[in-house]
């Protein structure tokens, strides 16, 4: 009786999140009709094993924003001080990436359903900033950020999603980062197209095409939902480290823009204004209890010999913090002093 009532209890509040979704009316009409055969099936004590396959099915297209968008942030100004923010130097992807955003504000503001333009591709070594100038771009347009990670993806219904007449069907990638971003006018970024495995490449380069070609994914079907679902609105953005594995299909919806490598000069600048601060902050450390010598940066930019990006800077900044970190948790530090890294103590803070 408990537990007739508990899934009598838990069908009502579907019914109620239901009705309150604003789900295509197709849709509305198959889930009604599911959830019809849910009552009917605990009426008559049906399996309870196909009443939770139903259940979370409704749920997941619940949540999907058929409807819901985020307001665009359409300032060109304003894409331009974010950028410069949160990236040192890089002058020609910069433009690059403003005059794509131009593009896209003139035709939002046109009320145009349906942008043309070819998906941004980013391409450059690893550590070159690929990532964060995605993140950006969705901060300079004000929308939901989303990763897919593609390197060693091996399966396509990863993306597409799997049909329910399997017992562990699940939506793809798509619905899920949708989901997640709770509007339909997100900003998913496919990280490392290069890097899906050699026996899946050419189903995840077809369903790839389909996802970035505007034709196309205006009514794009993940198997697990059945149903048509509009990604015409979603700012897609791509990341690869070399073109040579993307399809030329694909490579035909993209505008690649390549990465450069940074100059110690430029990492030094990163280093001090960008990764500092911000690692800084992330260690718990009061602002001002470290402080590096200018002449120290040239040890802690190569500690193991060149890297054409920053990620191993990085790591030796936070490594150099963490150790902060400890010596004011042993007070070993006492309130208000700085501890100073300088040619004399580096070898203290850097590991060998």
């Amino acid at each position: 009786m408990d537990t007739a009532q508990g899934l009598d209890a838990q069908i009502k509040k579907l019914e109620e999140s239901l009705n309150s979704a604003k789900l295509p009316p197709p849709l509305m009409e198959k889930a009604s009709g599911m959830l019809d055969l849910l009552k009917a099936s605990i009426k008559q004590g049906g399996d309870y094993t196909n009443l939770e396959n139903i259940k979370n099915y409704l749920d997941i297209i619940i949540q999907i924003p058929f409807s819901k968008e985020t307001a665009d942030v359409l300032d060109l100004n304003h894409a331009k001080q974010v950028l410069d923010k949160n990236h040192y130097g890089l002058a020609p992807v910069k433009n690059r990436i403003l005059e794509y955003l131009s593009s896209l504000i003139l035709n939002t503001k046109e009320g145009k359903k349906i942008n043309r333009a070819p998906i941004i591709c980013l391409t450059g070594l690893v550590g070159t900033g690929k990532t964060t100038l995605a993140y950006s771009i969705a901060e300079t347009l004000g929308r939901n950020f989303q990763r897919i990670p593609l390197g060693g993806m091996g399966d396509v219904r990863d993306i597409r999603g799997q049909s329910r007449a399997f017992a562990d069907a699940e939506p793809g990638q798509i619905v899920k980062k949708l989901i997640s971003a709770k509007s339909k006018n997100c900003v998913i970024l496919l990280d490392e197209l290069d890097r899906v495995t050699e026996g899946a490449r050419s189903d995840i380069m077809g369903a790839l095409v389909e996802l970035l070609d505007p034709e196309q994914n205006q009514a794009f079907t993940d198997h697990y939902v059945d149903y048509p679902v509009d990604l015409s609105k979603i700012l897609f953005i791509s990341t690869a480290n070399n073109t040579t594995n993307i399809s030329t299909a694909v490579l035909d919806r993209l505008e690649i823009i390549q990465m450069p490598a940074y100059s110690d000069e430029e990492k030094s600048v990163i280093g001090k204004n960008y990764l500092l601060p911000k690692i800084m902050d992330e260690a718990g450390l009061p602002p001002n209890v470290l402080k590096i010598d200018d002449n120290v940066w040239p040890e802690i930019i190569r500690p193991l010999g060149y890297d054409s990006g920053i990620r191993s800077l990085e790591r030796t900044v936070e490594g150099i913090c963490r150790k902060v970190a400890r010596a004011i948790v042993e007070g070993k530090v006492g309130q208000g002093a700085i501890i100073t890294v300088n040619i004399g103590n580096i070898k203290e803070f850097i590991a060998q």
